[in-house]
């Protein structure tokens, strides 16, 4: 029995025309972007040479985008096959939201013409953690890519290809755990080079990748509840409460675990006292670490947790909170030295605005097209 079915919903519907009204505005913005240069859209300046666009699209999205990765280690890896229904949508997911990042690297390249060199083994610096990352991401979207042709053949009824490429997906499925764990765990290296620049409350040096992979994986459970409690209720669909009641547990535990080593990381290197201080550094945490207990809380009471509202308030919070710590290392306490700062202009968030609005139309798009979801009876 076929598990999955296309959407039977039109897709021309007011908000989808809106989220079009910011794409094309995007559009607009970054054409001037190519054209006039870096400085003609964004305020970034040589102290703070990254902005919105690299640290949402692929510190923030691509964290996002850990769903069809979290999926994948606890169905493939720890062979839990309950979850494998929620795959499928967590895996194109996924593939949005790192062909996002990949996008938003491009974009904020300022010499968006060489990105070929990162290809060209005699062009590059191998001890670079930015080519790691640039690799990884752009290597992982093209196995999120094959890994999501069964569902293309299964719209197109290619059944001879199908049985062919499930022959070889055991070695993309590997591949897939791979390259997000050395993806994540070097965007924690890139606060290790940063140094001194980053606040001593997050700057944990050698256990940086490991928080960078814990993160990850809470975002990426806590979106994929986010996306099934949005689409069952944008869909009119039935909601998956029960088989989502389990990654909310998952989520309790690694974020324990996620607090537990920040704070006793904290603790030995006696930075502790600092979370008191009251500057912007100390409310910033303080709040961060807010935002991580209160779904601790509500995902640790089975009541709670059961109920699907509790459930997607806890899975929002959660991402807000692994957004807010990553946006806390990389802008909002970043201290790059006297006389800089940064606060995105406009055109800078349009244009990641309208990112985000391209990357919900073309998942409206797929779902509308291909056999995404998974049949409401099943």
């Amino acid at each position: 029995m076929n598990h999955h079915a296309v959407l039977n919903r039109p897709l021309l519907t007011p908000p989808f025309l809106v989220l079009g009204a910011f794409g094309l505005t995007a559009i607009v913005l970054l054409l001037v972007r190519f054209f006039f240069g870096m400085g003609s859209v964004t305020n970034l300046n040589g102290g703070y040479p990254w902005g919105i666009w690299v640290v949402y699209d692929i510190v923030v999205g691509t964290a996002f985008a850990c769903g069809g990765y979290a999926l994948a280690v606890t169905v493939y890896v720890f062979n839990n096959g309950r979850y494998h229904p929620l795959v499928r949508t967590a895996l194109l997911t996924s593939l949005l939201g790192y062909a996002l990042g990949a996008a938003g690297a491009f974009i904020d390249m300022g010499r968006y013409w060489n990105f070929y060199n990162m290809f060209l083994p005699w062009q590059v610096n191998p001890h670079a953690v930015m080519l790691e990352v640039g690799l990884c991401v752009f290597l992982y979207v093209m196995v999120l890519s094959i890994e999501f042709l069964p569902t293309v053949f299964e719209k197109y009824k290619a059944e001879a290809l199908q049985k062919k490429l499930s022959g070889l997906l055991f070695f993309f499925i590997a591949l897939g755990i791979l390259l997000p764990t050395m993806h994540q765990s070097s965007l924690g290296s890139f606060l290790i080079a940063m140094g001194w620049k980053v606040h001593p409350l997050w700057q944990t040096m050698e256990l940086q990748p490991l928080l960078a992979i814990l993160s990850a994986f809470i975002m990426g459970f806590a979106a994929v509840i986010f996306e099934a409690s949005v689409g069952a209720v944008g869909f009119k669909r039935q909601p998956e409460t029960p088989m989502l009641v389990g990654l909310g547990r998952i989520i309790v535990g690694l974020s324990i675990a996620f607090l537990v080593v920040r704070f006793v990381t904290l603790l030995m290197t006696g930075k502790l006292g600092l979370i008191f201080a009251f500057d912007l550094g100390s409310i910033m945490f303080l709040l961060e670490t807010a935002m991580f207990i209160y779904p601790v809380v509500i995902l640790s009471s089975p009541v709670q947790r059961a109920q699907g509202k509790k459930l997607f308030y806890a899975a929002l919070c959660t991402m807000l909170a692994g957004a807010l710590y990553r946006f806390d290392a990389f802008i909002i306490t970043f201290n790059p030295g006297a006389g800089y700062s940064y606060f995105p202009a406009l055109p800078e968030i349009l244009i990641t605005i309208g990112m985000v609005a391209m990357e919900v139309m073309a998942y409206l798009f797929i779902v509308t097209r291909f056999p995404v979801l998974t049949r409401e009876e099943h």
